[in-house]
């Protein structure tokens, strides 16, 4: 019997943390709380407003002004600020009066409020703003890189887009030029190459700012799958890392590819083809998002439901509005009010709220 017992309160005290490792924002009314996986206030409605969990605690604002709470709603931060960020590597920014400064998750200052703009640390810096010059400082407020810039992108594969006047061009972590301002516009660098507008048109470079593809096309996305999306004229198609067509231009618009399939439009209707190109699910939809846990939502007239891959109603058309499935649920809106589903379309918590985002975890 004591075994039996013992057995109990340990599923219990399981299943408390596992319904807590997890929550949403939520809104009653007027006011945000947080709600575990099984749709109950862990936090009650009481803040203006509210941000995500991020490395235990999140950003809350009350009575106009923004502090920080744990995962029970008590606060560890006390309201205090103009603004803020959520805390990433240990340090989240905040504002006060006109200034931005760094506080650590005991809301101590590491860094004093003498910033008009920051961002968030990316491989250890920050770009700020004084004046009308960007620069980058280190995570003790030191400056790395002197405010010299009009316009800072964050540091990504070691290296930073900055523009200086009408051109862009990229720096390394001490400042010095890699590549010189040269382009009309740039994305970062991923996976050592970096999409960049030269005379109008789109290509794409290396790290010692090489073309791997001339420019030549008028718009252009991020790669994925190995491919990147592309217009040419009023077509959309897909190349290769070497610039050569992939999927020829035929599409009046595409998505990137998420797992294996990429959602393509024909006219006014929505289907999806795999990376030769074939269509996987043929042009049928109103509207469609991108796949995600081996689901995409679509919509046929006014209503949205989630398809399979291979173009399979899993849960027939019937929401309002939908959002992509996490973590083995997804969003829907029925009645003017959000709540969440399963894969099979039933329904985890009914829906009650006016507002509210996926769950996130919490440590």
């Amino acid at each position: 019997m004591k075994k039996l017992l013992l057995a109990i309160c340990t599923l219990l005290v399981v299943n408390t943390v596992s319904s807590q490792d997890y929550l949403a924002r939520a809104r009653q009314d007027k006011d945000w709380g947080f709600i575990n996986t099984q749709g109950k206030w862990v936090i009650n409605p009481q803040f203006e407003h509210e941000n995500d969990f991020s490395e235990g605690l999140a950003a809350v604002r009350k009575g106009g002004e923004w502090g920080f709470i744990d995962s029970k709603g008590s606060f560890i931060v006390n309201p205090q600020f103009d603004a803020v960020e959520d805390f990433q590597g240990g340090m989240a920014a905040v504002k006060k009066g006109k200034e931005w400064g760094f506080i650590d998750n005991k809301g101590s200052w590491i860094i004093n409020p003498q910033f008009e703009t920051v961002y968030g640390f990316v491989e250890s810096l920050s770009a700020v703003r004084t004046g009308k010059d960007w620069g980058f400082i280190d995570k003790k407020g030191s400056y790395k890189i002197n405010p010299q810039f009009d316009n800072v992108m964050d540091f990504s594969d070691g290296l930073a887009a900055v523009r200086k006047g009408k051109e862009w061009g990229f720096i390394d972590a001490n400042g010095n030029y890699i590549i010189n301002p040269q382009f009309e516009h740039v994305m970062s660098f991923n996976n050592g190459l970096a999409i960049v507008r030269s005379n109008g048109e789109w290509g794409v470079i290396d790290k010692k700012g090489t073309y791997i593809i001339n420019p030549q096309f008028d718009e252009m996305k991020e790669f994925s799958n190995g491919l990147a999306p592309i217009r040419k004229g009023k077509e959309w198609g897909f190349v290769d890392k070497e610039g050569n067509y992939a999927i020829n231009p035929q599409f009046n618009d595409v998505h990137i590819f998420y797992e294996g399939l990429a959602a393509v439009r024909k006219d006014k209707e929505w289907g999806f083809i795999n990376s030769k190109g074939k269509f996987y699910i043929n042009i049928q939809f109103t509207d469609v998002e991108d796949f995600s846990n081996g689901l995409a939502p679509a919509r046929l007239g006014k209503e949205w439901g989630f398809i399979d891959g291979k173009g399979n109603w899993i849960v027939n058309p019937q929401f309002e509005q939908v959002r992509t499935f996490e973590h083995g649920r997804a969003m829907v809106k029925k009645g003017g009010e959000w709540g969440w589903i399963d894969d099979k379309g039933s329904y985890i918590i009914n829906p009650q709220f006016p507002n509210a985002f996926h769950f996130v975890r919490v440590d």
